[in-house]
């Protein structure tokens, strides 16, 4: 037997009467519990044998065997070349605490005569997380070929709604939810990549369950290739939270002796919502990947320039973001040779002399005098047909058939399972970070992997590599994950990167929806979040300043606006903001993200919560008209029930000024209330305007 329980979660893994490892409980924590307590508890959750069903009573053991009687989703499927499918019958395990401390035990079965080899292993994190692992080897005398390696977690009974994410590009991370009927709800992502429709979290929870109230058990698959996430419900009684990796058929062929270990499947229970699901990940992501300096605000070109690449333009931009507080200059797409526009150059990752007659000299030299690190747009994985690299190395491009595949913005897939292909492109990185002081890269990934045959997971996992062996080599280098945006999220590539690009679009409105469901996963100060220009490009949908500013001031500040236009009151106003980002920021690396839920979908409550809860800071916007005259009141999630606090507005003044009609006690210098007030009743905003906001801060009565 084994138990583990850590920050009030409890796992326990348990033999069954026939030895068979079954995973009894996953959620709050149970105390103590004797080899005894186990014993009676497995006997008390056996379920009885009807006339029609095995003659013994059936247990779901830690694999999900089908040979077992198990009427689910299998947790093992393959087959032998020329043979028929085979599936392992594990019924002897053995069971060892596993040599990383992180995991806790590994549970181990052979099924000689169907030729597999099976380790399970099972963790829990020191944040309350659970990790599941399986590793196949093929012990068998011929290949073996993978069907699907999947992983399940269990879930009480008593949670019978569900939460997932869907999505597009520039509308990622759209909740959808409903009840847990029985039979299985599949999300399976094709996109060679996480995907803009990627579920993120798939969430099970007692009914009405929310951001800060009811108990919510959810699972995240530690990849970024092609993946599958289930719940589950059987007729038998048993609910299910689990996913893996989706292979493609014949993807994975084990020769005799090799191995395969699926992606972690990682679970997060809590008791208090929504919120406290995602404190475990967010603790657990500022564990094992620290960022070891405070966020530097920085200025992206893209939406400011496009491909308009002029030295004497972008130091005229670079002093201007200087001027408002901006910390690091990112260069964005269109720096290197052939790339005019997005048709051609994708794979030549060298300066275009024809631009840059003296290299990124003068302009990184002028960005450092402004005080500014320098960070560069790069695209590793794609290449357009245009290019000096697809000219000499056409069979480098990833495809399925002799055929190219069809053309997604105008670019391919650079095959980097080609041991070439991957060393030229690492030299091209390699050579960049060696010739320029660059802080920061911003690496995209801007197409599907579409008609590329049984190669998705060869070149995720290339592409892992690649990371690994320039993080290695450039151990300060910090690397943004983006992808055409939102479309690749995950804990795979955020094991591995600093910064997340949500989403392509900066429209604010948008932007509170998918900062606030992204979130779920991704701590608030690796969430990279732009103020942009008065009009969104992608909607087309107009925002003042103040907004589009408090939309992004609880993320990882960016500027990504020409900003040399602006007047003396503009520069002011946006200046303020970026004061204000960088006075809570400390606290935001730190803090506890609380998303408030309100019975207006309009009003859009986040905050920040000190550890110690002796300070937060609240932006709450309204996205739409209220339903009421005013909003009702809006509470503020997070706060010692026992203290006092000082509730101060502290929007800028510019926007202040202009998001409310008629006076308000925010117009004064604030009041103070007891938290167990504010988190119960909250506190009555003035009559806001649609798509403005307000920012509160909330400090402990001395």
């Amino acid at each position: 037997m084994t138990h583990l329980t850590r920050e009030g979660v409890s796992v326990v893994l348990a033999p069954s009467p026939s030895g068979v490892p079954v995973l009894l409980h996953w959620g709050a924590a149970l105390g103590d519990l004797a080899d005894d307590d186990v014993e009676s508890l497995l006997a008390l959750h056996t379920p009885a044998t009807p006339h029609s069903a095995l003659d013994a009573p059936r247990l779901r053991g830690v694999v999900g065997e089908a040979g077992s009687g198990f009427t689910g989703l299998p947790g093992l499927t393959g087959w032998r070349p020329g043979g028929a499918s085979v599936a392992p019958r594990l019924r002897s395990w053995t069971w060892a605490p596993h040599d990383d401390p992180a995991v806790g035990v590994r549970v181990s079965s052979t099924d000689d005569e169907a030729g597999w080899a099976v380790d399970v292993d099972l963790g829990l994190t020191p944040e309350g997380l659970v990790l599941l692992r399986t590793t196949v080897t093929n012990v068998g005398t011929g290949a073996l070929v993978l069907g699907q390696v999947r992983n399940a977690l269990p879930v009480a009974a008593r949670a019978t709604e569900l939460l997932d994410l869907t999505g597009r590009w520039t509308r990622e991370r759209t909740p959808q939810r409903g009840p847990w009927r029985i039979g299985t709800h599949l999300r399976e992502g094709r996109h060679g990549r996480t995907g803009h429709d990627a579920s993120l979290l798939l969430a099970a929870g007692t009914p009405g369950f929310g951001f800060g109230h009811g108990e919510v058990w959810a699972t995240h698959v530690a990849w970024s290739g092609d993946h599958a996430a289930y719940a589950e419900r059987t007729p038998e009684g048993e609910c299910l939270l689990g996913g893996g990796e989706l292979l493609a058929d014949g993807e994975v062929v084990l020769e005799p002796g090799a191995s395969y270990a699926s992606p972690a499947l990682v679970g997060s229970y809590a008791a208090d919502g929504l919120d406290g699901v995602s404190a475990r990940f967010h603790a657990w992501l500022r564990r094992t990947r620290p960022l070891t300096r405070p966020r530097p605000v920085l200025v992206n070109t893209w939406e400011a320039t496009y491909f308009d690449h002029d030295l004497a333009g972008l130091t005229a931009l670079a002093d201007a973001a200087a001027e408002v507080g901006a910390e690091r200059f990112v260069l964005d797409d269109g720096w290197f040779l052939g790339r005019r526009d997005d048709r051609a150059g994708l794979g030549d990752w060298t300066v275009d002399p024809a631009v840059w007659p003296q290299g990124l000299h003068p302009l990184v030299d002028h960005v450092h005098q402004a005080g500014m690190d320098f960070g560069l747009w790069v695209e590793p994985e794609m290449v357009n047909v245009d290019s000096d690299l697809v000219r000499a190395h056409p069979d480098w491009v990833l495809r399925g058939r002799a055929d190219l595949p069809d053309e997604w913005r105008h670019q391919q897939v650079l095959d980097l399972r080609v041991p070439a292909a991957y060393a030229h492109v690492r030299d091209a990185l390699l050579a960049l970070l060696d010739a320029y002081p660059i802080a920061f890269l911003k690496w995209d990934h801007n197409r599907d992997l579409v008609d590329v045959g049984a190669a998705v997971h060869g070149q995720t996992t290339a592409f892992y590599a690649l990371l690994d062996e320039l993080r290695a080599t450039r151990p300060d280098l910090e690397i943004e994950t983006c992808a055409s945006g939102g479309g690749r999220v995950d804990l795979g590539v955020l094991a591995r990167t600093d910064r997340v690009w949500a989403s392509d679009t900066i429209d604010a409105v948008e932007r509170q929806r998918i900062q606030r469901w992204t979130s779920l996963l991704v701590p608030p100060e690796r969430l990279g979040a732009h103020v942009g220009g008065p009009v969104a490009h992608t909607t087309g949908r107009r925002h003042t300043l103040g907004f589009r500013a408090a939309t992004a001031l609880l993320g990882h500040l960016g500027i990504e606006w020409d900003v040399r236009g602006l007047d003396a009151d503009q520069r002011a106003e946006l200046g303020e903001w970026v004061r204000l980002h960088q006075r809570l920021r400390p606290l935001l690396a730190t803090g506890r993200l609380v998303r408030g839920d309100h019975p207006d979908p309009a009003v859009v409550t986040t905050g920040i919560v000190a550890p110690d809860r002796a300070e937060a800071w609240y932006v709450v916007a309204l996205v739409d008209s209220t339903l009421t005259q005013g909003p009702t009141p809006v509470t503020l999630p997070g706060l010692d029930p026992s203290r006092r606090y000082a509730v101060r507005d502290v929007t800028p003044a510019g926007h202040q000024a202009k998001g409310h009609i008629g006076a308000s006690w925010l117009d004064g210098h604030g009041h103070v209330a007891a938290g167990s007030a504010l988190g119960a009743l909250g506190v009555r905003l003035p009559v806001l305007l649609p798509e403005t906001a307000r920012v509160l801060h909330v400090v402990a009565d001395a």
